[in-house]
């Protein structure tokens, strides 16, 4: 990722009301962090593959046992369906599969899809669709 389009980013969360961004092009994620005195802090590393930028492991322990929560790992538009007029990616009780996408959430011009961390049934699905959602919002749930 080049240095611009780093300083654009850094710029998007200085002029709006995020306190955290993820983004990975290739082989980088850069993650900006916005702490209380409205300053951004970055830090680069490289991309793991198979993981969610920014996805809290935490919350997961937090859950009920019998239920895994997908959550937004960016701030942005969230789309459940691939293109207009088209059906859902999931629809509430479809069995998914690890690695199935639920979702895209469109952030800055980029789709960020969102994939099933662990195969099982669809307990819980957000009813937002075209919407934005922050960072951390239960978008659904894994049984």
């Amino acid at each position: 990722m080049d240095l611009s389009k780093i300083k654009t980013l850094i710029d998007f969360v200085g002029r709006s009301k995020i306190t955290e961004l993820s983004v990975t092009e290739k082989d980088v994620t850069v993650r900006i962090f916005r702490n209380a005195a409205s300053q951004s802090t970055i830090s680069t590393a490289p991309a793991a593959s198979g993981t969610v930028p920014g996805a809290p492991v935490a919350a997961a322990l937090a859950a009920k046992p019998s239920t895994f929560p997908v959550k937004a790992p960016v701030f942005g538009v969230l789309h459940r369906t691939p293109a207009p007029g088209e059906a859902p990616f999931v629809t509430l009780g479809d069995e998914v599969e690890e690695g199935q996408t639920l979702f895209v959430i469109e952030a800055m011009k980029v789709f960020n899809s969102i994939s099933a961390q662990r195969a099982g049934r669809i307990t819980f699905l957000t009813d937002i669709d075209g919407g934005e959602v922050e960072t951390g919002d239960i978008l659904a749930e894994i049984a």
